[in-house]
């Protein structure tokens, strides 16, 4: 295919010229509801049946007695194309390979949550068009309940265009927002407290923040614990931490948002700062993830331990290892930071898969399959020794496909055996 990128005009929210490329954006779907939550096809798809066999006779242990998540963020349709190299200014490429598929961060999430065995309810929003009705089809077909979708009936649902550059194995993403934006009236209060009941965690990615906040606060109030996703600073973002039980953040947010002069004195701010959640994570890409985990007995005033040493030692003591290695300091440490102060508690570090250069497809969604996994993992009572590895595990293995989804494994998927005993 040959791709030439050219100033496309805007005419309001979405590029005018849209329609053009994708023709059935021309002519809404009428099957679809407007404003309603969706319900589900009543029958599985051929391979949620073949999966849902699978995992009967699998040798993997029980599934999580509540296995019930709820997630309200970003769903999206994604178009990959795959380029020898990132093209220069005013160039023309050629694709290598193309690929259309569900996207967003939420939708992501709860689809590799799904695969390992729970059972996600998603909150967002799409417009009646091919991309709504292919992102709610995806989702259904992977076993994430998207009664409480809205659709409207005018607008475009969001999506991306996603470069994927082979030279140096990155990504770069073309985002284009939904319209109209979901709002807190689009979400009833009856649907709010049905998608709640019976949740044993709640996700949040940070889009749709004044719906993300009216869920959030009711389930402070019912006392559900809370992921939240901290990939970059966002509005309302804050609101959420300040309600948030558990925090997963990318490489860069810790620094930016606390301005620590380090990832690691950014770990110990962050939980000073937000003295309800539990244990932050930063994940760090090939580098592994470091997760500063809140002690529930205060530890002896007397000793400190700085933190960047401490992290240092558990580094010099990871083996050389492909597969994903975990790492703990000893528990109920006074751990401090330079500047910023100490808490109770424990540094652990992890590191990635050495995934081999030709099985490195696409990194695209490599963060939300980690989340994923950490509310598998969350649900099962999985310990953070264990919890780290099997995340790191489902990441890398997301990351030799082309896509967020098409690489996230199955609970019955050899690579996963080991974290099953």
């Amino acid at each position: 295919m040959m791709v030439k990128l050219t100033p496309a005009i805007s005419n309001g929210p979405h590029f005018s010229t849209l329609p053009l490329l994708f023709p059935s954006l021309r002519h809404p779907h009428p099957n679809l509801p407007s404003l309603r939550p969706r319900i589900p096809r009543a029958e599985m798809s051929s391979s949620s049946q073949m999966e849902q066999a699978a995992v009967a006779s699998s040798s993997a242990p029980p599934l999580p007695a509540n296995r019930i998540v709820l997630g309200c963020g970003a769903v999206s349709v994604d178009y990959l194309a795959t380029v020898a190299a990132f093209p220069k200014p005013d160039d023309k490429i050629r694709s290598t390979s193309l690929k259309v598929g569900g996207g967003g961060n939420t939708g992501n999430a709860l689809t590799s949550a799904a695969r390992l065995g729970l059972k996600p309810r998603i909150i967002s929003k799409v417009a009646n068009d091919a991309q709504g009705e292919n992102a709610l089809a995806e989702l259904e077909a992977d076993g994430v309940d998207t009664s409480y979708m809205v659709v409207s009936e005018t607008g475009n649902s969001p999506f991306t265009y996603i470069i994927v550059d082979n030279q140096t194995k990155t990504r770069t993403c073309i985002h284009t927002p939904g319209h109209p934006e979901m709002v807190p009236e689009d979400l009833s209060r009856s649907n709010l407290c049905s998608a709640l009941d019976g949740a044993s965690l709640v996700y949040f990615d940070v889009r749709l923040h004044e719906t993300a906040l009216v869920v959030a606060e009711e389930a402070s109030r019912r006392k559900i614990p809370i992921l939240v996703d901290a990939e970059r600073k966002r509005e309302g973002l804050d609101d959420l931490l300040n309600l948030a039980t558990y925090v997963v953040c990318s490489e860069k947010f810790p620094q930016a948002w606390t301005t620590a002069p380090s990832i690691p004195t950014a770990l110990a701010s962050i939980l000073l700062r937000l003295p309800h959640v539990k244990f932050v994570i930063v994940t760090l890409g090939d580098k592994g993830c470091i997760m500063l985990e809140r002690s529930i007995n205060e530890a002896p005033e007397t000793e400190e331990t700085y933190i960047e040493s401490l992290l240092e030692s558990l580094r010099q003591k990871a083996a050389s290892s492909t597969i994903p290695t975990c790492i703990s300091s000893k528990s109920s440490l006074r751990i401090s930071a330079d500047g910023i102060g100490a808490i109770s508690g424990r540094l652990l570090m992890c590191t990635a898969e050495v995934v081999p250069p030709l099985e490195l497809i696409d990194t695209t969604g490599a963060g939300d399959a980690f989340i994923g996994a950490v509310l598998y993992a969350l649900c099962a009572g999985m310990p953070p020794e264990k919890m780290l590895p099997f995340a790191s595990q489902v990441a890398a293995a997301g990351c030799r496909a082309l896509g967020a989804r098409s690489g996230l494994p199955w609970r019955t998927d050899p690579r996963l055996a080991p974290f099953w005993h």
